[in-house]
């Protein structure tokens, strides 16, 4: 038996609603329980890309999650995927973080007491168990960040799509988000397509990379092939990450590490 894809996305353009196509000539094909960075400058068509996949754009071409033609949300939703917005504005939607967490199943006719289930669930999973009660207001921008990606979880989506998950979050926190969705991705058996141009933090939870620049994809190949590759990434205005940065510069050119933990792993003492 052969296993459909978690995204099949085939376009020849795509972009906001009554506006001006952003992408041209998109091939993405993401297979379950596979993590992806969706990589690109400001501007470079991340959010729109994700939009479309949920059915929030205009596409002319096919996408399917799951096997199943997505034309409009409830069809994304349906065939299990999930999108967490880049602004908790945007998602975080009840009074309490509780309440929020359960609209997601509420509105797919799950029962309440099921729905609440999930809710506590999910909000446990990403370590904000406590905070059920707490108004949504009330909470810092790491907070609402895992509140909304609590929201998206209840839903017990098979596709998580993030749009710059660790945007306007501390360096502390940040790294926390990140390892957060690596964790999440492998113990739901989830696939993952997250919008980032932080390469800093994106090698924690994805092994493989779709670029977007010039109004299309340049490059869709593994996370450590892309980082490494100098001048794909200044046509795409990102850079290489900081780690690999000061690795080649003290030891020269070769393989560099792309995170502090592969750093410590290289240089420790053979048996």
């Amino acid at each position: 038996m052969v296993t459909a894809p978690a995204l099949h996305l085939e376009a020849e353009t795509l972009g906001p609603r009554g506006a001006l196509p952003v992408l041209r000539n998109v091939r993405i094909v993401v297979a379950p329980g596979e993590r992806v960075a969706l990589l690109g400058g400001n501007g470079a068509g991340k959010t729109s890309l994700l939009r479309a996949i949920m059915g929030l754009a205009t596409v002319r071409g096919r996408v399917e999650v799951h096997g199943r033609r997505v034309r409009r949300p409830a069809d994304a939703v349906a065939a299990g995927a999930g999108l967490l917005f880049q602004d908790p504005a945007d998602q975080l939607l009840a009074p309490t973080v509780l309440e929020d967490a359960m609209i997601g199943p509420r509105h797919a006719g799950v029962p309440r007491d099921e729905a609440r289930r999930r809710a506590e669930e999910a909000l446990a999973a990403v370590g904000i168990a406590g905070l059920g009660g707490r108004a949504v207001e009330a909470l810092s921008t790491g907070e609402r960040k895992r509140a909304g990606l609590a929201g998206v979880l209840a839903l017990r989506p098979s596709l998580l799509l993030l749009d710059e998950p660790t945007a306007g979050l501390d360096p502390a926190c940040e790294l926390a988000v990140a390892r957060l969705l690596d964790e999440v991705a492998r113990a739901r058996g989830a696939a993952l397509l997250a919008a980032t141009h932080a390469v800093d933090v994106a090698p924690l939870f994805a092994e493989r990379a779709v670029v977007l620049g010039e109004g299309g994809v340049l490059a869709d190949a593994p996370l450590r092939d892309v980082l490494a590759d100098g001048p794909l990434l200044a046509r795409a205005g990102l850079r290489s990450p900081w780690i690999s940065q000061v690795w080649t510069a003290l030891r020269g050119p070769g393989r560099a590490p792309l995170t502090l933990d592969e750093v410590f792993t290289w240089n420790a003492p053979r048996s």
